[in-house]
């Protein structure tokens, strides 16, 4: 960040008074610019036995099979951001159920919430960010193409936890992967 979006003025990164981590400080206004972490909201939509994924016609992971998910808007819930994104990726209409993971990527700034979700009927087709939407049975989810750890881990969690019958709630945090 150069400029401040309240006036225009440069900003310089410094502790504001009160504070204990480095923030870009208007030099003329003074307004602090926070930065949080980005909020990713998805789900995993089930149809009887099965889960509906997408394939990502965008970046990251172009061509890489996901859940369908993306980042939260401003004035909406998780719920609605989740139930949005699956009818932006997928055409899909799901009816949110249980908040199922949690997932901190600290070493790109996001935090990602995972629901359950039924989906409503099988009326689905891809969205403008997905090459492909597949409802798949455990036994076929491409495991090898899976884009996110976040998403791998879920739907592993998922698929034992069908098997036990009883959902839990899981949560964790993706590392930062080792740099070459």
């Amino acid at each position: 960040m150069k400029f401040c979006s309240q006036c225009g003025a440069p900003v310089a990164l410094k502790i504001p008074p009160g504070d204990s981590l480095p923030r870009y400080v208007c030099d003329a206004c003074n307004t602090i610019h926070y930065q949080n972490p980005r909020m990713v909201v998805g789900c995993i939509p089930e149809w009887e036995d099965k889960v509906l994924l997408c394939k990502r016609a965008i970046e990251p992971r172009h061509g890489l099979w996901t859940v369908p998910a993306g980042y939260m808007e401003n004035g909406e819930t998780l719920a609605a951001g989740a139930a949005r994104e699956t009818l932006e990726e997928a055409c899909a209409r799901v009816e949110i159920g249980a908040l199922y993971a949690v997932y901190n990527i600290p070493h790109v700034n996001q935090v990602y919430l995972l629901f359950r979700a039924r989906l409503l009927d099988i009326n689905f087709k891809p969205g403008e960010e997905t090459l492909e939407t597949r409802l798949v049975a455990e036994a076929d989810v491409p495991w090898d193409q899976i884009a996110f750890a976040t998403v791998r881990n879920t739907l592993t969690h998922y698929f034992a936890d069908r098997a036990r019958k009883h959902f839990g709630f899981h949560m964790g945090t993706i590392e930062a992967p080792p740099r070459r």
